[in-house]
């Protein structure tokens, strides 16, 4: 058996992303083959001790597992779909970005091929490959994840969230949706503050200590969505709704665009419509969970 710190591993796509990824293999002490359509970007990982493949067939052919970092879905099949390439007992991890629908069509495609597949997502920056800051998502059969797990955990921590190739995806939008939605607030608060001549560095810290605290109610925020029961602990959504408002009108007052708060009251008034009025904050996941008529 291959012992598992020299299990050989190819990276396809040497973007700054691919780069980082060999990268970390290699200082892991895993042989690592390369492929790149601009060969010059494997020039410092070859340097490094990298193998570069003449041709994807052969970077393919280096080992079982392949992981490939790409611009997109369409890319990976253009590589990959070619008829001179053989994907038959070969392990996909593709680190893509795309969407759930991609991933699960592209899981299709690939075992129609005669390869394993996984779909992931990176949750973080190319220089922070390799350390505990890394988190990298993976979805699809749990046999695959753990037949590989050792040798992915040169990359970062790296999570199994189950058999359906898209979750990964999911994940990961659901997070850029948490990461914008922290950032817009705070954006708001700031051009509030500068009106009053309190610079973002100062309000920076208590915006922290909000977000924090915010945080907190998640878990049990996240208990009343899936009982579905919404009763109203700490505050009625009605309550809230009039704190927007207040929002909305110092926003306008001071010039300060007023869109983000009138789009919150616009749900939460809709929710109260319904009959919501006198339930916490969660029961606005009914609003979340439809499309809008427009």
């Amino acid at each position: 058996m291959t012992n598992e710190t020299t299990t050989p591993v190819t990276v396809i796509g040497l973007g700054r992303m691919g780069q980082a990824l060999a990268g970390a293999f290699l200082k892991a002490g895993h042989p690592t083959t390369v492929w790149n359509r601009t060969a010059s970007k494997a020039d410092q990982l070859v340097a490094e001790g990298a193998r570069p493949a003449p041709t994807v067939g052969d970077a393919l052919r280096a080992g079982a597992l392949t992981i490939v970092c790409v611009t997109g879905y369409q890319a990976m099949y253009e590589l990959l779909g070619a008829s001179d390439v053989e994907l038959g007992g070969t392990t996909l991890i593709n680190l893509t970005s795309g969407d759930s629908a991609q991933a699960r069509d592209a899981a299709r495609w690939a075992e129609q091929r005669g390869a394993r597949y996984l779909d992931g997502a990176i949750m973080a920056i190319p220089p922070a490959i390799g350390t505990s800051e890394a988190v990298i998502l993976h979805s699809g059969p749990q046999s695959d994840f753990e037949a590989h797990r050792s040798t992915l955990d040169a990359l970062g921590t790296v999570t199994h969230l189950g058999a359906d190739h898209g979750l990964a995806s999911l994940y990961d939008v659901a997070g850029l949706a948490m990461m914008w939605s922290v950032l817009n607030a705070w954006l708001q608060g700031t051009a509030l503050l500068r009106t009053a001549g309190v610079d973002a560095a100062t309000y920076a810290p208590f915006a922290r200590q909000i977000a924090a605290g915010v945080a907190e109610w998640l878990p049990g925020y996240a208990e009343q969505i899936d009982s579905g029961a919404f009763p109203a602990e700490v505050s009625a959504l009605e309550t809230d709704a009039r704190a927007m408002a207040h929002l909305i009108a110092e926003s306008e007052a001071a010039s300060v665009n007023a869109e983000l708060p009138k789009l919150m009251k616009a749900m939460a008034d809709r929710s109260i419509a319904a009959g919501h009025g006198g339930e916490q904050y969660p029961v606005l996941i009914e609003e979340f969970g439809k499309p809008r008529a427009d």
